[in-house]
């Protein structure tokens, strides 16, 4: 019987029972994915034989009560156990973002969820390339090459907003989706759940764990540009309760169509034990490297060369796969995670999950910032002789992290009502140290860089780079330790509330150097925080199709968030904000498709701002900016042929409502609309299988025009991004049961559009990119 023939409401004693179902029917739905991925025979056996054992250790780990419960009459399991997993589809119907396992319908706040199959079917290589399939994300172009995000017009501060698999990841590492099985988008604050972080939100990298069964699949990608990928996924069972699972990729490119080159390679092993047990465990490494070439951007260009001021431009002339670095410059990182987990079900549905992590992670980056030689060239007398000047941009760095967390989920009877209480403990600590390149005045090289020619793309000059003496620049170091409670009441068999508290403790120590010869320590900063975050929210759930909510959060980040202090920050305490929502997740009447709404408005309530009393000594907390619209995602299956997955984010307005009272160049006005806030933004993509082995697929990304952040100032110059959108497609033949052919063709029209903007320069996004890819699943 489907759950949606059915309209009455679910009832808290109906809700219990299905948790216990639905661990047992989704291993149903497990074997019904591989047998979509089109696995063998023999795999899908032995797969299908853990459902048993899975069965036997939930009966075990149920009540008395709970029994019962089970007994009675559900409308909710049929739809549960046909639905595949998240490598043949789409739609997600769970999270792990908020601390433990949650339904997202009893999440009162945005989250979008990017499953391995788009992951595979749109060939997304990079942790970036998935976000771009999320509306309301835009990208600044750091220049450490690092990940600098912007969700819905705020900072997602790349040292405090990136997780992996819930526990914090540092941003020196270029991260690949080769260990993917998804990425959770929470929209929003969620200092609450995290700790510091800002206003945007937060982004969680679930990897892939093992699981009961044996199956590997392989994947070989050639295209364009000389690019090559091999990624591989094998899952081994060894006992009735054990798996090892171990992913691997090897990815190579010469100019990948976006100004730089590919060389890395990466390898994640994952062992658990103890599945469907009471107590399970899981150890794992992950490690990758990247040997890149740097794409360090193109300088913004006025209309004519004879403005003096006002409006810049990006540069429609240059085809986006030109390179005019240098054949030296490179972005090599590594990263390595060691990581335990250990889980322990309480019985009754709770459960005590701790997380211990050891990693180390590189980057040693040599790029060329890219000029135009003559300050007066405009658009209109651009040619292949102009003149680009190339300076240098050294950065390297070490960081060390140790990090452990527990956490409890439970469900409770208290006071005669349903509490599903989620509470826990987490402990940090960070190191990182910063090497810099002195010149030859201070003791160590100067290194001058040839110009090039914009006809000159490629040209292949070269310095030597190793000549440069490295000394240490700065070293931070930084412990933390929150705490937080957060309880979801069923007051009515229709309603829902939220409450959580969390506090944070964080203790910063930062340390320059001098540049010279003795290399001696030149400043100490410290700062110790103490902060309380909060979250609230209410659920109104009138059926099991629907659901709606109303929640506010609180959020804040610390002077410290980019591992650096100064005289001024270093006295300045964190910045605060704030996210209310109002929102709703519905199910179509044949649970297939899942929409989610909502309506938001974030504000950041005291932006730090020179002080120009006392400009020396401290930052001013007095700026102030909101941004306030809707979004949307519309993901699943419309028919058994047609999968969708949309998303969308409207910002009709954005405004700074309070600034500094001296504006400088980096900074914005009263009244001006924020940077990286573009109105519109957003991805569509479709695929339809009208053949027994035939699939196709269409999709569009576009994002509406753009400034960088903190500045668009008539004085100064004002950068513009124009609107764009990129066309990619997509076919598939599958041969049989173990063989499939995947052609992908990303911007097709090769249009060239600013995909990441700064006040000095902007990245363009790649250009077409053909790629044609062998599976063999087996």
């Amino acid at each position: 019987m489907s759950p949606h023939a059915s309209n009455a409401p679910v009832s808290p004693a109906s809700h219990t029972a299905q948790a216990p179902s639905l661990a047992l029917t989704s291993l149903g739905a497990m074997a019904a994915g591989m047998g979509l991925s089109l696995l063998s025979a023999g795999a899908m056996a032995q797969s299908s034989q853990s459902a048993p054992s899975a069965q036997r250790v939930e009966s075990t780990a149920t009540t008395p009560a709970t029994r019962q419960e089970e007994a009675l009459p559900t409308v909710t399991i049929t739809d549960k156990a046909n639905r595949p997993d998240a490598k043949t589809t789409y739609q997600a119907t769970t999270t792990t973002i908020g601390k433990g396992k949650q339904a997202l319908r009893d999440i009162p706040q945005s989250i979008t969820v990017v499953t391995e199959k788009l992951i595979t079917d749109r060939n997304l290589d990079t942790m970036k390339d998935v976000l771009r399939q999320t509306a309301g994300i835009t990208f600044q172009a750091a220049e450490g090459g690092e990940e600098d995000i912007r969700l819905r017009g705020f900072s997602l501060q790349t040292t405090g907003d990136i997780f992996l698999d819930g526990v914090r990841d540092p941003a020196i590492y270029d991260r690949d989706t080769f260990n993917l099985d998804r990425l959770e988008l929470l929209r929003g604050s969620a200092s609450m759940l995290f700790g510091r972080g800002s206003t945007g939100g937060a982004v969680n990298q679930v990897s892939k764990a093992p699981y009961l069964g044996s199956s590997s699949e392989l994947n070989v990608t050639a295209g364009n540009h000389e690019y090559k990928r091999v990624t591989g996924d094998f899952n081994i069972q060894t006992a009735e309760d054990a798996a090892l699972r171990i992913t691997g990729m090897r990815t190579e490119a010469n100019n990948n169509g976006a100004g730089s080159s590919i060389d890395k390679y990466g390898v994640a092993a994952s062992y658990r034990w103890g599945i469907g047990k009471k107590v399970e465990h899981q150890v794992s490494v992950f490690h990758i490297t990247n040997d890149n070439g740097i794409n360090n951007g193109l300088p913004w260009i006025k209309p004519r060369s004879t403005d003096s001021q006002g409006a810049q431009r990006i540069n429609s002339n240059l085809d986006p796969a030109n390179y005019y670095g240098m054949a030296s410059d490179y972005n090599r990182t590594e990263g390595t995670a060691f990581t335990y987990m250990n889980t322990v079900k309480l019985g009754g549905g709770s459960e005590l999950k701790t997380v211990v992590r050891k990693g180390d992670f590189k980057r040693d980056l040599r790029a060329s910032t890219i000029r135009l030689a003559s300050a007066t060239t405009g658009l209109n007398n651009f040619s292949d002789a102009t003149a680009f000047s190339r300076g240098t941009q050294v950065k390297n760095q070490n960081m060390d992290l140790i990090q452990a967390q527990t956490d409890y989920s439970g469900k409770h009877q208290l006071l005669g009502l349903k509490h599903e209480i989620t509470t826990g403990i987490d402990f940090s600590r960070e190191n990182r140290t910063v090497m810099t390149a002195p010149n030859a005045a201070n003791g160590g090289s100067t290194i001058n860089k040839p110009n090039t020619t914009a006809g000159n793309p490629n040209d292949g000059a070269w310095v030597d780079e190793a000549s440069r003496i490295l000394r240490r620049g700065n070293q931070f170091s930084a412990k933390g330790v929150g705490t937080y409670v957060q309880d979801l009441v069923h007051i009515a068999p229709m309603w829902k509330v939220l409450g959580g508290l969390r506090y944070d403790y964080f203790n910063g120590d930062y340390t320059t150097f001098n540049a010279n010869a003795a290399n001696q320590p030149s400043a100490n900063y410290k700062q110790s925080i103490n902060k309380i975050s909060k979250r609230a929210g209410v659920l109104f759930q009138p059926n099991a199709l629907d659901s709606f909510h109303f929640s506010y959060g609180t959020s804040f980040n610390t002077s410290g968030d980019t591992y650096s202090y100064n005289a001024n920050s270093a006295n300045t305490a964190p910045e605060s904000s704030e996210n209310i929502e109002l929102g709703a997740k519905l199910d179509s009447e044949d649970g297939r498709v899942t929409t989610r709404l909502a309506l938001f408005r974030a504000t950041k309530l005291n932006e730090r701002n020179t002080d120009p009393n006392n400009a020396a000594t401290r930052l001013l907390l007095s700026g102030k900016r909101h941004a306030a619209g809707f979004d949307m995602d519309v993901i699943g299956q419309i028919t058994d042929k047609w999968d969708i997955y949309a998303s969308y984010t409207w910002i009709p307005q954005a405004r700074v409502d309070e600034a500094a009272s001296t504006v400088t160049s980096g900074g914005s006005r009263k009244g001006d609309r924020p940077g990286l806030t573009p109105r519109h933004s957003g991805t569509v993509w479709n695929t339809y299988k009208f053949m027994p082995q035939w699939r196709a697929g269409v999709g569009v990304n576009f994002r509406s025009k753009q400034a960088p952040a903190d500045i668009n100032n008539p004085a100064n110059g004002i950068y513009n991004a124009p609107g764009f959108a990129t066309l990619d497609l997509m076919a598939e033949y599958a041969f049989n049961k173990v063989y499939t052919v995947k052609a992908n063709v990303t911007n097709v029209a090769n249009k060239v559009y600013a995909d990441q903007v700064y006040r000095g320069f902007y990245v363009p996004g790649a250009g077409r990119l053909v790629q044609v890819t062998l599976s063999a699943k087996f």
